[in-house]
């Protein structure tokens, strides 16, 4: 603070001396003084604590002022302006200029009170010829390094910045009204860009929209009486002749915000430019636009197109449009809830530009950015799309050229009349028969395809669609499209055809295929409609390609609702003609059979439609795929995927013998759990040589849970075959108890075992991947999955379970020789007894026994197992014949017991 006392003192000084020196005398002392207060502000880092400072402002600001009018009286415009130069730069011994300059820059940054001391002093005006002189007027070289002076752009910087405060208060407009340098500087701006100097252009750009920001209505007035914006707007036509768009741009944009800024004070300046063709001004520059670069002159473009977009809100009277609402309309649709007091369209002119230029450019930065100012104006207020589209209907309109656009402005446009139905939740039914219009010409395949997945976006949102885009024939259109290329699909059957099915188009037929299945979810009436059509046939072709496989599936779920029976024979016949490769064909049938055999109903088409028989086969097709090592078609397939295709068939049995007497009754009858009991043992994990020999002395014995654990759990070392039993021995256990079909395990497991590979074996990484999916399985499987590697005495407590299905314990028993494999009798031998005591555990109770009657159980354990039965040394030997025994009580099977 030491300084800046010092120096108040010695202001106090100059002030009592002042009124009795001559001028010459008081401007040298203030001269002097200017000095030692800049350099008392750099080194209190910038801070100033000066009492006197608005009286210090006024006077140096006055001193300022004199200088620059001595230094321009007189002299023609390309003089003055050099002495200018010479004045405010930092040149020599002769820096009172630049001292005044810098001086009330530092002023100029303190408070409102100085600065209205500033803008007193008469400087406002005087800059503004400064600024014109400068702009105006570009120095002649004078070497070959450029334009004198006007590399110091520390001198700009501080003028601009002098200005820029000052400006951006009324009462610094106001002082500029006093000469008329501020309408000779716009028109300057609207006819000499060109001819300007070049390093003044952006610095006027920021001080006239600083002017245009802060307008009073005097200044309106003042504008409009010397005929300034007309006179702008005549010579900008000139421009957008002979100069390049980006130049035009910004020389425009500083016009029109005078236009814009000042309407909220007077429409006159807005009056003034539609009577003098502004609109069609813009029009021509905003075309001219068409070919920029991406970024060439888009800021100045963009500024043109927002004030534009603002102009739409600028009117006198609201516009009244009555309301034609088309129905039927969504639920919740409510017209008198979209009016508010918003910003709402009032000027249609401004928005007819934006329309034509639409209309006019196919250039892609130009047309997306019109479509993005009408969603922004769509934004501001609901009732403004109701407003345009009653008026210009520039939606309605587009949809007849968006074809002709760039494939963004395409993708563009579809979202915004997505945005109809998402955001104003209107039907825009007009609008929605162009779109089908375009979808049946197909004139632009990319054009096509964007709209129909407009559709099926707004498809998805309500089940009114279902109705509306089947009443205005769209279902009809697109079903006899999709048989149109079934056939070709049929014809081409095991061959390639040229361009056939190929990018774009084959996206068609997916997103086609993607809208019928939309179309028909929850609609019998729809469902009739494709099944009245033939289109049945023609549908199930779809299933062999992956691309159009998940819609076509959704349609035939929903045909089912109408035919189960039909339904079933195709997803029957499609899984029984599959061959060796389609495994994932296979696996989404079967998926989609599960959903379908949730509903009991269902159970009977599945039973009369051979679906057992179907599910048996494609067992018996996966001979020796659980081979290790794989052979033959095998060798490329991961071994996870092929034990999710036998989980999932083994859950399409379970599902449809659920509840369901008449189904158990059938596959008892007919053999067909021996059949199940074969046809997994020929899978390859398991082995056909026959019983151990010479049983050992088993040196641990571990339940079949703790098994479970120990292969999928822990890190312990099981060899690949023994794992794949356990896999399917579990998938067993949970079908013995009828809840295989809910459970889910490889929709856990699937991205760890999901890809299919020739490297897919049972190596260290493998084991990992097991054990880390079992893990996830134990967290979220349901309670009864849990507790298969939960705590074994709770697995064990599972034993007075009821037992569903009593044949799935005859294939267990049936398998149980099978386990067995030279090379590794001691695990074998365990896990024998393991799945034995399992069993015995499962029938210990009364009543899970009196199930087992007429199973089979007892006859299948002789048959099976004789050798075990008979040799008392045999590990097997006692726990089987507790199970004999405990069966035997139940005075079942007399046959067998004999």
């Amino acid at each position: 603070t030491l300084p800046w006392e010092t120096l108040g003192r010695q202001f106090v000084e100059y002030e009592q001396v002042a009124p009795f020196l001559i001028a010459e005398e008081q401007q040298r002392r203030l001269m002097d003084f200017l000095p030692l207060f800049i350099k008392a502000w750099e080194q209190s880092a910038g801070v100033i604590i000066f009492p006197n400072i608005q009286l210090l402002a006024s006077e140096v600001s006055k001193l300022l002022t004199k200088e620059i009018k001595r230094n321009l009286n007189g002299k023609p415009a390309e003089e003055a302006r050099l002495a200018l130069e010479q004045l405010l730069q930092q040149k020599g011994e002769a820096e009172d200029g630049h001292l005044l300059l810098k001086s009330v820059y530092l002023l100029s940054q303190t408070d409102l009170r100085t600065m209205w001391n500033i803008i007193g002093s008469g400087l406002p005006a005087a800059l503004m010829q400064c600024l014109y002189l400068f702009f105006t007027f570009p120095l002649k070289k004078t070497s070959d390094d450029g334009e004198t002076s006007e590399d110091d752009t520390q001198t700009q910087e501080m003028l601009v910045k002098i200005m820029l405060n000052m400006y951006r208060e009324e009462q610094g407009v106001e002082e500029l009204l006093a000469a008329d340098k501020l309408q000779s500087l716009i028109i300057a701006t609207a006819s000499l860009w060109d001819q300007c100097s070049h390093s003044w252009k952006v610095p006027t750009g920021r001080v006239l929209r600083t002017i245009s920001k802060a307008q009073t209505k005097n200044s309106i007035v003042y504008l409009q009486a010397v005929d300034c914006i007309k006179i702008a707007i005549q010579n900008l036509f000139k421009l957008a002749d002979t100069l390049p768009a980006c130049d035009v741009c910004e020389a425009a944009s500083i016009v029109l915000c005078f236009v814009k800024d000042s309407y909220l004070i007077s429409s006159a300046l807005l009056t003034e430019f539609e009577n003098n063709d502004g609109y069609q001004l813009l029009l021509k520059i905003l075309l001219g636009c068409e070919g920029l670069q991406q970024n060439e002159g888009d800021p100045y473009l963009d500024e043109i197109l927002d004030m534009l977009t603002c102009l739409t809100t600028c009117g006198k009277t609201e516009l009244k449009v009555s309301g034609n609402i088309v129905h039927p309309q969504l639920p919740h649709f409510d017209f008198e809830q979209t009016r508010s007091s918003g910003m709402t369209v009032k000027n249609l002119q401004a928005f007819q530009v934006l329309q034509s230029v639409f209309q006019k450019s196919n250039d892609q930065h130009l047309c997306g950015r019109i479509l993005t100012a009408i969603a922004t104006i769509w934004a501001w207020d609901k009732t403004n799309f109701f407003l345009l589209e009653w008026t210009l209907q520039p939606i309605n309109q587009f949809t007849d050229i968006i074809h002709f656009k760039p494939h963004p402005v395409q993708d563009q446009f579809f979202r915004l009349v997505e945005s109809i139905v998402l955001d104003l939740s209107y039907v825009p039914h007009e609008i929605l028969k162009k779109i089908q219009y375009l979808i049946k010409e197909n004139i632009v395949p990319f054009c096509t395809l964007t709209a129909l997945r407009c559709l099926l976006s707004m498809a998805k949102t309500d089940l009114l669609f279902s109705d509306v885009f089947r009443d205005s024939g769209l279902l009809g259109l697109l079903l006899a499209l999709l048989r149109k290329q079934a056939k070709i699909l049929r014809k081409s059957a095991g061959t390639h055809l040229p361009g056939l099915e190929e990018g774009t188009e084959k996206e068609l037929n997916a997103v086609m295929l993607k809208m019928v299945a939309a179309l028909t979810v929850k609609s019998v009436r729809n469902t009739v409609v494709l099944k009245d059509y033939g289109m049945v046939p023609y549908i199930k072709i779809f299933l062999d390609d992956e691309c159009y496989r998940s819609a076509t599936i959704s349609i035939l779920e929903q045909l089912s609702v109408i035919s189960y029976e039909e339904y079933m024979r195709i997803i029957i016949g499609a899984l029984c003609s599959s061959t060796q490769g389609e495994l994932h064909l296979k696996l989404d049938l079967l998926k989609s059979l599960l959903r379908i055999l949730e509903s009991p109903k269902s159970h009977s088409a599945f039973r009369t439609c051979s679906g057992f028989n179907g599910l048996l086969s494609l067992l018996s097709d996966m001979e020796g795929a659980l081979q290790d090592p794989p052979c033959g078609l095998w060798t490329g397939v991961g071994q996870s995927c092929i034990l999710e295709l036998v989980f999932y068939t083994l859950q399409g049995i379970t599902a449809a013998l659920h509840l369901d007497p008449v189904n158990s009754n059938f596959f008892q009858r007919n053999g067909l759990f021996e059949k199940m009991a074969e046809d997994l043992g020929s899978l390859g994990c398991f082995w056909t040589q026959g019983e151990c020999k010479s049983p050992l002395s088993l040196e641990k014995t571990r339940t079949f849970a703790e098994f479970l654990d120990a292969a999928f759990c822990s890190s312990e070392p099981f060899p690949a075959w023994l794992k794949n039993c356990i896999w399917i021995l579990n998938f067993l256990d949970h079908m013995v108890k009828g809840t295989l079909h809910l459970e889910s395990y490889f929709k856990e497991k699937k991205p760890e075992m999901g890809e299919a590979s020739v490297d897919d074996q049972e190596g260290p990484q493998a084991q990992e991947e097991h054990r880390v999916a079992f893990k996830r399985l134990g967290n979220k499987l349901p309670a009864s999955a849990y507790r298969l590697w939960g705590n074994p005495e709770e697995r064990w407590e599972m034993g007075d379970c009821a037992i569903v299905n009593p044949g799935a314990v005859c294939v267990m028993v049936r398998l149980l020789p099978k386990l067995y494999k030279e090379g590794h009798s001691q695990l074998s031998q365990e896990i024998q007894c393991a799945v034995v005591d399992h069993i015995q555990s499962l029938v210990k109770s009364e009543k899970s026994r009196q199930v087992m009657c007429g199973s089979g159980l007892l006859s299948t354990i002789v048959t099976s197992c004789r050798n075990a039965l008979c040799n008392e040394n045999h590990p097997l030997h006692l726990p089987l014949t507790r199970v004999f025994e405990k069966l035997a009580s139940q005075a079942i099977e007399p046959d067998v017991l004999r």
